[in-house]
């Protein structure tokens, strides 16, 4: 199991975990979402089965606990996994 599968099944545990802002976007990109431009702090990222952006924004080095939990909801709707 890699690290990004087990910060998944702690997320998947515990949706409210805190989680830094760099182990967010590790996780975007392992489910495939790809980097948009962004303005300031906020980034947009793109996946090519979902049909919206994901827009995300730290909060200091963290990431924001109703984003992540956001993300968990997108990967169960479009039935995303971890790319290898």
């Amino acid at each position: 199991m890699t690290r990004i599968d087990k910060l998944y099944e702690r997320l998947l545990a515990n949706p409210k975990l805190a989680i830094s802002f760099r182990e967010f976007e590790t996780l975007l990109a392992a489910f495939g979402f790809q980097a948009r431009r962004g303005t300031g702090s906020h980034r947009h990222y793109k996946h090519p089965l979902v049909p919206h952006i994901l827009t995300v924004q730290p909060r200091g080095k963290e990431a924001l606990p109703y984003q992540v939990k956001r993300l968990l909801e997108v990967v169960r709707e479009y039935d995303l996994h971890i790319v290898e």
